[in-house]
């Protein structure tokens, strides 16, 4: 799987990540977030001083629109700054003003909530943000330049303690500017309710589009199950009437008895079929007791650990279902494990699953080994994936499904 962000290529790749380019990103980041946060102090420093003049030059402008606007220039450039430790792209979800002019812009910006978050973000970046990024700097960098500056026969442990500091600085700087980037996709990523009308269409059409299918592989499995399979029991009910009436040693007899077993072996593939259609525990009982249940009739050994406070929404519970079913096949295909294992937690907003198994690693998503099918349904449910296959093993994947779990 190829890393999105700087945090995913150290975790993925934390030996052949030296050699990438995603520590000089890092570098490059916090190196612009010192010179970005030096200017907001000036820029958002001129700003309020240029909107008390507007109070006083311009009647009816608030002071706060030189303050407004620093802000969210300060946001835009941390959005394309972003870009650096973080590939997905970040929306700017302001409205553009009703009309031209200075009076319409900050009527519009004052309305928005993104405005006053990227305020905060500004108040943050200045007062804190900015000077932790020259720590950091600081200490992964310019320490051992000073220890080795300093360099005489009674100094050597110091020189030994600044090499160690700069072997460890790649992993230093990118994990300070991956923790960074987060933050600051938190105050700055759009809401919901911010999305433009055609993206909130694609989402709403996207939900109603899993809802249609969910219905529908219910509406097959009640088929299946009221008619095909009672359609069995009855011809296997006719096969045994048959067999009382025919002699033990005839030919008929072994006849109706090999019927009979392909009866019997049929009617079991479809009520397995059926289960996995749409298994009536998922329905009853939840997503943990689901996947439990699927674990007995696994070919492998399954640990489950799936620990969740209360029942999901059920289209995210089916979804979660059948990328663990999907995962856990793609393990009995494809790795020669000998056991496997579901780890499952709500952290926050977030639905956290890890699948993993003790077979040969090497996965990769772009030799179709069904990973691509795990990212098309995460795709549905606005989730992450991470992948861990080194070859030898073992393999995890790492899911995290935006849900509500408080």
């Amino acid at each position: 799987m190829r890393p999105r962000t700087a945090w995913q290529a150290m975790a993925l790749h934390p030996l052949s990540f030296l050699t990438s380019a995603w520590p000089w990103r890092s570098l490059a980041y916090l190196v612009g977030g010192v010179l970005v946060g030096a200017v907001a102090a000036l820029v958002f420093a001129a700003g309020l001083v240029a909107g008390v003049v507007l109070l006083v030059v311009l009647v009816g402008i608030a002071p706060l629109v030189g303050v407004v606007l620093s802000s969210v220039t300060v946001a835009a450039v941390e959005r394309r700054r972003l870009r650096l430790v973080d590939l997905d792209a970040l929306p700017d979800p302001h409205r553009a003003p009703p009309a031209p002019g200075l009076r319409a812009w900050a009527a519009t910006r004052l309305r928005e909530q993104v405005t006053w978050r990227e305020l905060l973000f500004t108040l943050l970046s200045v007062a804190a943000l900015w000077w932790l990024d020259l720590l950091v700097l600081a200490f992964s960098l310019g320490l051992p330049v000073l220890l080795f500056a300093s360099t005489d026969s009674q100094t050597w442990p110091w020189t030994v303690f600044g090499a160690i500091v700069l072997l460890a600085s790649p992993y230093t700087v990118t994990s300070w500017a991956g923790a960074r980037a987060a933050f600051a996709r938190t105050f700055l990523a759009p809401r919901d309710a911010e999305l433009g009308e055609a993206l909130r269409e694609v989402r709403a059409s996207r939900a109603r589009l899993i809802d249609s299918f969910d219905a529908e592989r219910v509406r097959i499995e009640r088929d299946l199950h009221d008619g095909v399979q009672q359609h069995l029991v009855s011809l296997g009910v006719t096969l045994g009437l048959m067999r009382l009436d025919a002699p033990d040693d005839s030919p008929l007899a072994a006849g109706l008895d090999e019927a009979e077993r392909r009866l019997a072996a049929t009617h079991a593939e479809l009520r397995s079929l059926v289960r996995g259609l749409h298994p009536p525990v998922l329905t009853d009982h939840g997503l943990a007791a689901a996947v439990e249940d699927f674990a007995t009739r696994f070919p492998l050994p399954v640990d489950v650990d799936l620990v969740l406070p209360r029942r999901m929404p059920r289209p995210l519970e089916t979804g979660a279902y059948y990328l663990i079913n999907e995962a856990l096949t793609n393990v009995a295909r494809h790795s020669g494990a000998n056991r496997a294992w579901v780890h499952g937690r709500c952290r926050s907003d977030l639905l956290v699953l890890e699948i993993g198994d003790d077979g040969g690693g090497g996965a990769d998503p772009d030799a179709g080994t069904g990973l691509t099918g795990l990212a098309d349904r995460l795709t549905a449910l606005e989730g992450r994936m991470r992948l861990s296959s080194p070859v030898g093993g073992p393999t995890l994947v790492h899911v995290e499904i935006p849900c509500r779990c408080a």
